[in-house]
Order: structure tokens, then sequence, then C-alpha cells
């Protein structure tokens, strides 16, 4: 079998429904499997998919287990020589699993892929980074996004080019990675729950020597807000997946630089948030600076 793409689907039927849907309407002439992971819902989504899509193949789950445990419960049981990690939120616009399967099959350096996401708008989405987190990504982030606006131009997270181009990371939400590969370099770390995983994952491929490229000739709406979320819950999220992150790839004497950086960003937009009144980012970054200690 070519691929096998997985999506992970906790309480978002309707959006997961539209995906599954958009998968099945796009790909064409590709021998694949599509396998949902359902993390202990109870909107009725097992019993809908089910019904509605009954060659798909449904894994369900008593307890919530995050993104990464998720997924890795799909590698489990995949028969395809490469693994889509699609999320549920997102929408194929053309045949995107082909076109990244077949980037994957021809080029033996290429350890994984994704291709270009867009708003529902259909303007440039998040869909990469094109380093990993670093001193760089600090320096980067204390700046506002200004250091990779210069280099990369104005969206630097989206593959503006015809061409292929090796990066940091692909956006989980649309990740391809050869089977033989993740069986080298190991699945998705369990000590994520969510944010950070697929970036551990794509260190771990350069690491072994391979190459993470933006396909933009695959083009997939991703339906995630666009707005900055101040919410509790998923910032302390994002702030422990980020120190699980960098405990396992850099030794204590750069933590401590990097998150000297990362401390000073916090404080400066707070306040300027403060300066000028504005209480969504104050609210933000406030929280960022609770669960960055």
């Amino acid at each position: 079998m070519d691929v096998s793409i997985i999506i992970v689907n906790y309480n978002t039927k309707n959006i997961t429904l539209q995906t599954i849907s958009s998968v099945y309407e796009k790909t064409k002439d590709i021998d694949f499997e599509l396998i949902v992971v359902d993390n202990a819902s109870t909107d009725g989504s097992t019993e809908t998919i089910e019904s509605q899509f009954p060659n798909v193949k449904l894994l369900k789950s008593n307890e919530n287990l995050g993104f990464g445990r998720a997924n890795n419960k799909g590698i489990e049981v995949a028969k395809g020589r490469n693994i889509f990690f699609l999320n549920p939120d997102t929408i194929l616009q053309n045949n995107a699993t082909k076109i990244l399967s077949e980037y994957l099959d021809n080029n033996e350096k290429v350890g994984a892929c994704g291709g270009n996401l867009l708003h529902d708008d259909l303007t440039p989405a998040p869909s990469l980074k094109m380093i990993l987190p670093s001193i760089r990504w600090e320096l980067n982030d204390l700046t506002s996004n200004y250091l990779l606006k210069i280099l990369y131009g104005k969206y630097y997270y989206y593959n503006t080019s015809t061409k292929p181009k090796n990066v940091g990371y692909i956006c989980g939400a649309d990740l391809m990675v050869k089977k033989s590969v993740i069986e080298e370099v190991g699945a998705f770390d369990p000590d994520f729950f969510m944010y950070y995983e697929e970036t551990d994952l794509c260190r771990r491929i350069h690491k072994a020597g391979y190459k993470v490229m933006s396909v933009p000739s695959a083009r997939i709406i991703h339906l995630e807000g666009k707005s900055l979320s101040s919410s509790e819950s998923k910032i302390k999220m994002l702030s422990e997946s980020r120190r699980t992150y960098l405990k396992k790839a850099y030794k204590p004497a750069k933590i401590k630089l990097l998150n000297a950086i990362y401390t000073i960003s916090a404080n400066i937009k707070y306040l300027i948030a403060y300066c000028t009144k504005n209480e969504k980012g104050k609210i933000y970054w406030s929280l960022i600076k609770k669960y960055s200690k």
C-alpha cells in the first residue's frame, strides 16, 4: 500500500467528517487507507463515522491520548509505505496525498514532507518553520519575526515558490513521513501530549541525516483559527511542551540561555501590550510569563 492517512479526532465530528470527505474526493490514482483514531469523543463521532464511512479503519481509545500518542496508535496498524498525518480541521484542495507520496518515493534523502496550508479564504496559513527551536528562533521571536521576514520574506511560514524547499519542520496538520524513517528514528514522543511533537519528530529526522521538505504543489485548507488564542489551558500545555522539547534537544547551559531570551521577549511584549492598552495581548503575555517559569 502506498499511503496510510491518519486522522486524530476528539469531539470534532463535523469537521472530521468534512476532512474525510475531502480525502475521498481528492485522492486519486494511489493506493491508500484512512485510519481515524478517536480520543474518547462524546459527541457521537465514532457512530457517525462508522455509519457514513464504513471503509475507514476506526480505532477507539478509552481516554484522550493527545495528538502524538493517538497518531502512534494509528502507526501501529498502518500498512502504507508512507504515513500521512492529517489534522481533522483540514480540507484537501487537490490530490495532495499522491503529490506528497510520490515526492517521498522519488527522493531517497527526504524523510518527511508537507504541503502548503491555506486559510479558508485561500490566503497563506502557517505551514512550516525554516528553523528549529534555537537561539536564532528565540531572537526572531524577540523581534516579532523580523529576522525571518528579512531572510525569507513576508510569508516566512509558507512556501511562496513553485519548488520544494528544505525546512526546519512541517506543521503537524499535514505531515507525511516515510514509514521506514519512522521505524528508524521512532514515532511521536509520548512525552508530548500536544504541541511540539511534530517539531521534535522533524528534529530527529534531520539528526538521522534526512531532509524535511515543503512541497508547495500540495495544497490544503487549514481551518484553525487565525487569531491569537489566550486560552489558559492551551498556553499552559504549549509552555510545558516547549520545556519538554528543550530538555530533549539541548544541554542545561543552552536551555538557560534560550529561556533567558524567551523571558525577555515575553516581558517586552507584555509591556507593549500594557502601554497600548491591548487587553488581549496583556492576558496572553501574562499567561506566557506565568507558565514559562
